[in-house]
C-alpha cells in the first residue's frame, strides 16, 4: 500500500509538473525562455513546454495607453512575458523644440515600429519603450534644430524620412525595425502664428493685386486691339468708298466725254451738211453762254455788247437757219 501511495503521489506530481509547464503562445507573439538564468530558446506560436523551476520566461517592459481618473488618456508602462511581434504605435507627448532660427515650437510625433529579433530586444536594451521614446525625442530635436520654421512647416515628408532613417539605424542593434515616423502636430507660439497669418494675408493681397493688374493689363490690351481693328476696318471702308467714288467719277467723266464727243460729232456733221462755218457756230455758242452767265441774278446789271456784235448777229442767223433745217427734217 505504501508503495502504491508513493507511486500515485509521484504520478500526480508528474502530471501537475507537466501541466504547469505547458504554455500556449498566440499567433504574432513569442516568449524568451531562460534555463537557470541563461537564454535557452525563443518560443514559437502554438503549444510549448517549459520545465518548471528550471526554466522561466523573461519579462520585458511594454507600454500601453489607458484613461486616467480625470478621463484623459495616459501612457503607462508595465512588465510582461509576452513579446508582441506585430507593428506597434507609440504616440509620444508634445515636446518643445527649437528651430534653426530660434523659434520654440511644440511637436507631437507618432512612431511605428516592429520587433524582429526578440532576443536582442530583451538582452540589448533594458527598457525598450523608454529607450525608443528618448531616442525619438533627441533625434527630433536634432533634426528640427537644423531647419528653419518655414522649412519645418512645409517639409514634413523630409523630416519624417530623416527621422525614420536615423531611428532605424539606431534601433537595429535592439532587434527593432522602425517602419514609419509621422509628425502629427507642429504648433508654433501664438505670436509667431499671428505673424504668419499677417504674412499670409499680405501675400494673398499681393497675389490679388497682381491678378487685378494682370487683368487690367489684359483688358487694356484687348481694348487697344479692338480699337486698332476698328480703325483698320474704318480705314479700309473709307479706302474702298474713295476708290468706288473715284471710279464712279471717272466713269461719269468718261461717259460725259463720250456724250460730248458724240454731240460734237453730230453738230459737226450737221454743220457740215448745212455748209455753215463751224468756228462761227462754236463762237456763237460761247457768246450765248457768256451772256446767260452775265444776266443771271436778281441785281440790275448793265450788259455791254462787244464790238464784234455784228459777227454775233450773223452767227445767230446761221444758228437759226441750222435750227430751222433740223426742224424741217
Amino acid at each position: 500500500m505504501a508503495t502504491t501511495i508513493i507511486i500515485g503521489i509521484i504520478c500526480i506530481f508528474a502530471v501537475v509538473y507537466i501541466l504547469s509547464g505547458l504554455t500556449v503562445i498566440s499567433q504574432s507573439e513569442t516568449r524568451i525562455v531562460e534555463r537557470l538564468g541563461k537564454y535557452q530558446r525563443t518560443l514559437s506560436p502554438g503549444i510549448n513546454f517549459i520545465l518548471p523551476i528550471l526554466e522561466s520566461s523573461r519579462q520585458m517592459h511594454v507600454r500601453y495607453k489607458a484613461q486616467s481618473i480625470n478621463g484623459y488618456d495616459k501612457i503607462y508602462t508595465k512588465t510582461t512575458v509576452k513579446i508582441d511581434l506585430r507593428e506597434q504605435l507609440y504616440d509620444f507627448p508634445r515636446q518643445n523644440v527649437i528651430t534653426k532660427d530660434n523659434v520654440q515650437t511644440e511637436i507631437n510625433a507618432l512612431l511605428y515600429f516592429q520587433i524582429i529579433d526578440p532576443k536582442r530586444a530583451i538582452y540589448e536594451i533594458d527598457n525598450l519603450p523608454n529607450a525608443i521614446e528618448k531616442l525619438t525625442q533627441t533625434t527630433l530635436r536634432n533634426v528640427i534644430g537644423e531647419m528653419e520654421l518655414d522649412d519645418t512647416l512645409s517639409s514634413r515628408d523630409t523630416i519624417n524620412s530623416k527621422l525614420q532613417t536615423i531611428l532605424d539605424d539606431a534601433t537595429n542593434k535592439w532587434g527593432v525595425k522602425v517602419t514609419r515616423v509621422e509628425l502629427q502636430d507642429i504648433t508654433p507660439p501664438e505670436t509667431v502664428r499671428q505673424a504668419m497669418e499677417r504674412q499670409m494675408q499680405a501675400e494673398r493681397k499681393r497675389r490679388a493685386d497682381i491678378l487685378n493688374a494682370e487683368g487690367e493689363k489684359a483688358s487694356e490690351i484687348l481694348k487697344s486691339e479692338g480699337e486698332k481693328a476698328s480703325q483698320i476696318n474704318r480705314a479700309e471702308a473709307e479706302k474702298q468708298a474713295t476708290i468706288l467714288y473715284a471710279e464712279g467719277q471717272a466713269n461719269a467723266k468718261i461717259l460725259q466725254a463720250k456724250a460730248e464727243a458724240e454731240a460734237i460729232a453730230q453738230v459737226t456733221e450737221a454743220i457740215a451738211k448745212s455748209k455753215t462755218d463751224p468756228a462761227a457756230y462754236m463762237l456763237t455758242m460761247k457768246y450765248i453762254e457768256a451772256l446767260k452767265a452775265m444776266s443771271d441774278g436778281n441785281n440790275t446789271k448793265t450788259v455791254y455788247l462787244p464790238y464784234e456784235a455784228s459777227n454775233l448777229i450773223s452767227a445767230l442767223g446761221s444758228l437759226t437757219a441750222l435750227t430751222d433745217k433740223n426742224k424741217a427734217k
